[in-house]
């Protein structure tokens, strides 16, 4: 049980939150981690159909990834990260269904009802579509 986590990120201060609350459980169970982030900007949601080049925000999200899991493997995480482009809900669900992660942890910015209709919506698809456990911290704002 919770062999291997699958983490998404958004390249901003609520990735500290879920990171620094998953270490350690992801210690105490020996846990794989898998850091996806989904670049979403016309770039990334275009970028195979229009045969685009990689924009500034694709190549700074890599750099990103590959950051944050370069400080996890020096505390001594096995770590893979995945740049997916388009939809985040679609692509953490693909990755949670073809990846055989059994968490995943997942920071929301605890927005209020309106909020949640507008911007919750990645979380909620993601924990509806999926059947293995998702944690969902809230990030202070």
């Amino acid at each position: 049980m919770y062999q291997h986590i699958l983490i998404p990120l958004e390249n901003g201060p609520a990735d500290r939150v879920i990171l620094d609350h998953i270490r350690p459980l992801a210690r105490i169970k020996a846990a794989r981690l898998l850091l996806v982030h989904v670049a979403d900007g016309f770039a990334a949601r275009n970028y195979r159909q229009l045969n685009l080049a990689e924009s500034d925000e694709i190549k700074q999200d890599r750099e990103y990834l590959a950051q944050c899991a370069a400080e996890l493997r020096d505390e001594g995480f096995v770590v893979e990260y995945v740049l997916a482009l388009g939809e985040p809900a679609d692509e953490i669900i693909k990755l949670a269904l073809t990846r055989d992660v059994d968490l995943i942890a997942m920071s929301t910015h605890g927005h209020k009802f309106w909020g949640d209709l507008f911007f919750g919506k990645t979380a909620d698809k993601v924990r509806h579509a999926v059947s293995v456990p998702v944690l969902l911290l809230k990030a202070p704002r």
